[in-house]
């Protein structure tokens, strides 16, 4: 039985790798790899009363995060279809080659924190064809924002999906991720960002028209209040959680259910046609619902595969054959830039239990920094590096050859800048 769901998990992996060229949509894949693991597990052992509870636990366990992300990208729908973030990008028109990528970079950085690294990464390529006419001179400043989005999205429990997990699951609190990874993070920006600043020279060419014509034309002080309003829910969800020890998707939902309130009293005279594209309901139609699904089966597969002990073993043999928790974690890191990293960090929640690391354990803080930028390494390693190749077109080999070293370098500076904080600062 332990064999079959290795192999059929592997298997789910293999198909979602190779979505591209399959042409099937991986949250299919991933529900069907997922449930047939519970299924495949409940008939070896043909014991479904006892079997059920833990389901049920494991159910419990993934639908406040499937809460959590499922409002957090309704909020961000909201701002975008009130054209929030067009008051953040209009502020950058430069056109140097040096400062532009240190702004694009830094913006993306400071951020992917707040509206985690994927919408970051979408919203910062939209800026830069805004920016920059030439497709082959915007690749490399979109390699920068794949770097700068996954650092970005470690040092904030919003900034990604990976680090969400653990902050909900308890391995790590808000401040520390904030005190203890901030300076990694921005290590693992600026040592790739000073190395591309001096192979850039010159200047970018602007398009002709650098504001779209064909976006609904907003009253700004509709747009400053939905932006502020959206920004501070985000940013009041773990300050909630530490004042108050209200679960985050409590305090999301509930944020959501006060911006809803206020766009429908700002909205309240309009006629039904036009308020309409400006509901929470419109914005829960334009949401990424597919990427939920996705992370429901990965967690419903990773949650079998615990169920039946296998995560424990794997954890054990670990543990025997390298026996360092550093190496261990820096290693699932680097595999995060190939395997995507949610199920890694899944699986290393169900392998190594709070009884063995606590709470903000460096062990669990580390994990946090090397899964969460590993995935920069390679550009399907991250949902920010899938995002912008597919949005334009980017080479996987190009990427290997131009920006791989580079998210190397900040990967492993990071590292030393962790350790380094950790020996002298702790």
């Amino acid at each position: 039985m332990a064999v079959l769901l290795i192999i059929i998990f592997i298997a789910g992996y293999i198909l979602i790798s190779f979505e591209t060229y399959l042409k099937i949509n991986k949250a299919a894949i991933a529900l069907f790899t997922g449930i047939l693991c519970w299924i495949v597990y409940i008939v070896s052992n043909n014991d479904i009363e006892n079997i059920e509870p833990g389901l049920s636990e494991s159910i419990s366990e993934i639908a406040p995060v499937i809460f959590f992300l499922l409002s957090a990208m309704t909020i961000v729908e909201l701002i975008d279809a009130h054209n929030g973030f067009d008051i953040i990008t209009k502020k950058i028109n430069q056109t140097s080659k040096r400062k532009l990528v240190w702004t694009i970079t830094l913006v993306t950085f400071f951020l992917s924190p707040i509206l985690d690294n994927l919408t970051t990464s979408i919203v910062m390529v939209l800026l830069l064809r805004k920016l920059v006419d030439n497709p082959k001179q915007r690749m490399v400043f979109i390699g920068m924002i794949i770097i700068a989005a996954n650092a970005g999205g470690v040092w904030s429990p919003l900034g990604d999906v990976t680090t969400t997990m653990l902050w909900m699951g308890r391995q790590v609190t808000a401040e520390n991720i904030l005190l203890k990874l901030f300076l990694p993070s921005l290590a693992c920006v600026i040592a790739p960002l000073i190395i591309c600043t001096f192979k850039m020279h010159g200047h970018v060419r602007t398009p002709v028209q650098t504001i779209s014509s064909n976006k609904r034309q907003f009253n700004i002080k509709h747009q400053y209040i939905v932006l502020i309003s959206g920004l501070v829910i985000l940013l009041s969800v773990p300050v909630l959680k530490m004042l108050t020890g209200l679960p985050p998707y409590m305090s999301i939902l509930f944020g959501l259910g006060v911006l809803w309130i206020i766009t429908e009293i700002i909205h309240i005279k309009k006629p039904d046609e036009e308020k309409n594209e400006l509901t929470v309901a419109n914005a829960l139609s334009r949401i990424d619902s597919p990427s939920i699904l996705f992370f429901l089966g990965l967690l419903l597969g990773v949650a079998a595969l615990q169920a039946a002990g296998i995560l424990q073993l794997t954890a054990n043999w670990l543990d025997h054959t390298i026996a360092n928790e550093n190496i261990i974690v820096v290693l699932i890191g680097l595999l995060s830039s190939v395997v995507d990293n949610v199920p890694l960090v899944a699986a290393a929640q169900a392998m190594y239990g709070l009884d063995k690391f606590s709470t903000d354990h460096n062990f669990w803080l580390l994990l946090t920094y090397c899964c969460g930028t590993g995935g920069s390494i390679l550009l399907i390693g991250s949902a920010a590096g899938v995002a912008a190749m597919g949005m334009e077109k980017l080479s996987f080999i190009w990427y290997l050859k131009k920006i791989s070293f580079l998210a190397v370098i900040g990967f492993f500076s990071g590292i030393i800048i962790y350790f380094l904080q950790q020996l002298f600062i702790n």
